[in-house]
């Protein structure tokens, strides 16, 4: 049910959601680090992390190297999910991530220590950002959202 309410009739605007509005540009961003942080510690331990509209996980595939030799190697993906991609007709691969791999929601409490922001804050500015990129991609513009 979580994911619902990333099914936009209508995009939202940063100035429209609570947490986002007090917030400043270098406030979102040490969040987003903190989760980027959170989201790379746990692929390396092989688990996926779902944030609402996806989900990071590792994805088995193979790199090129000399001579026509193949190496298999994991590659860090996000994978939209599937109701999101329908609802905002949108093309892109349909990945799977093999059963083996656990599959967890973030911990925004360790999130919260790391960034020493408070929990409810940090969950706020997450969930909104993640409301307005849904927006964007109602709207079909362009998102940069990069992670280090």
């Amino acid at each position: 049910a979580k994911m619902q309410k990333f099914l936009l009739y209508n995009s939202v605007e940063p100035e429209e959601l609570p947490t986002l509005k007090e917030l400043n540009t270098i406030e979102i961003c040490k969040i987003w680090s903190g989760m980027s942080r959170y989201i790379y510690k746990q692929l390396l331990q092989k688990t996926a992390v779902e944030i609402g509209v996806g989900t990071f996980a590792l994805v088995p595939t193979h790199a090129s190297v000399e001579e026509g030799k193949v190496l298999p190697i994991e590659r860090p993906m996000f994978i939209m999910n599937k109701p999101l991609k329908v609802f905002y007709n949108l093309e892109c691969d349909d990945i799977k991530i093999s059963d083996e791999t656990s599959v967890v929601q973030p911990d925004f409490e360790e999130i919260a220590s790391d960034t020493h922001f408070r929990q409810e804050i940090v969950e706020q500015c997450v969930q909104e950002t993640l409301l307005c990129f849904a927006g964007a991609l109602r709207e079909n513009k362009e998102v940069e959202f990069s992670f280090r």
